[in-house]
């Protein structure tokens, strides 16, 4: 289990470079002009953790198999989206099946390469994007409180429940907020995410600088930071260039490059840690002769619900789990050392899986 990113932003700001990096491939044409990404593209990739390597080394795996994450490159929107404006109503229902939008910014600036609106302001882009999602979301929540009014006078109580919800939405749309400021209780989640409001969906920014500021960021990237920190987002500096230059290298050139460049880590890696951080993800880790194999779970979840996503069966006959967290894993070198040291641990279905614990399930076929 991982999760499905959508990589949105104006024309011309580098998403699809961002994408091809990410993928590795030139699966998404980049080209200097609006509209060069006409369908989505997808792209799974996995998901660097030092720590599976780690694992892998001492359990003598003989294969490592990381857990992956969904990109999806959609297509540049502009302002007037919300009216099918450059194809505006595709790339709007490409949004709606995505968990998170990553929000590429364009924090550089660079004569060759044109900017749709003639100007380089990463807030106001940021602006004409929200502005466009927040139209689509009003105008999807009144269509759909018209369609509900019949099924409210026959007292139907999901009917009850999507009108107060939408109704809750609306009112923040109006006030200029996005549905995602719209405080839901635990009893609500899972209807309020079937609304799949475009607005509802977790931000991330992602600033895309010059090179030269890929390290620290630069004024406009600066800005961008702002604006998250009062929004409560998330925000990230990545040069989209950099990460395409070393997508094509080797890990040892890679790591070279890095370094001349004075980055200690792949911009890809800050991208995945805050994408987790966004959607409230953890890694949990099985390890054995034949494989040491990374898993995605939510924060909170229940050694049950986290046997599950290895195969529906184990959560059915869940019977108990044996755990060993990372550190004492590596610190012990391993899983009889870990017992040895009093570290070896067996939780019943009401454990809390923990980020980083290497798991065994044991469960009735």
């Amino acid at each position: 289990m991982g999760f499905k990113m959508g990589i949105v932003g104006l024309p011309n700001v580098g998403k699809s470079t961002l994408f091809n990096a990410l993928t590795k491939t030139a699966a998404a044409q980049a080209a200097n002009f609006p509209f060069c990404t006409i369908e989505p593209n997808v792209g799974d990739v996995a998901v660097p953790d030092a720590r599976l390597m780690t694992l892998a080394k001492i359990g003598k795996s003989r294969e490592v198999i990381p857990t992956r994450m969904t990109f999806v490159d959609i297509a540049g929107l502009v302002r007037g989206a919300s009216k099918g404006e450059g194809l505006g109503n595709q790339f709007l229902a490409n949004i709606r099946e995505v968990d998170a939008i990553a929000h590429v910014l364009r924090c550089f600036v660079d004569d060759d390469v044109t900017h749709v609106e003639g100007r380089i302001d990463p807030v106001a882009d940021a602006e004409t994007i929200e502005t466009e999602l927040m139209i689509a979301d009003m105008e999807s929540i009144e269509r759909r409180l018209a369609n509900l009014s019949r099924k409210l006078r026959g007292g139907d109580k999901e009917s009850l429940e999507q009108d107060a919800l939408l109704r809750r939405a609306l009112a923040a749309l109006e006030d200029g907020k996005p549905a995602r400021t719209v405080e839901v209780s635990e009893e609500e989640r899972k209807s309020w995410r079937m609304l799949q409001l475009l607005t509802a969906k977790p931000v991330l920014f992602v600033c895309n600088v010059e090179e030269a500021s890929a390290g620290k960021g630069n004024a406009l990237s600066e800005k961008v930071a702002a604006m998250a920190a009062a929004q409560g987002a998330a925000h990230v500096v990545i040069s989209a260039q950099i990460e395409e230059e070393i997508s094509q290298l080797d890990a040892e050139e890679a790591e070279m490059f890095l370094s001349e460049m004075g980055l200690e880590e792949p911009g890809l890696d800050r991208l995945i840690r805050a994408g987790y951080q966004l959607l409230g993800l953890q890694t949990y880790f099985t390890v054995g002769p034949k494989e040491a194999r990374a898993w995605t779970i939510p924060k909170g979840t229940l050694a049950p619900q986290a046997a599950g996503v290895i195969h529906g069966d184990f959560e059915r006959g869940f019977i108990r789990a044996e755990t060993v967290a990372y550190d004492d894993y590596v610190t012990h070198n391993g899983e009889a050392g870990a017992k040895e040291a009093g570290k070896f641990r067996v939780e019943g279905k009401g454990y809390e899986v923990k980020d980083g614990d290497v798991l065994h399930f044991l469960f009735n076929a």
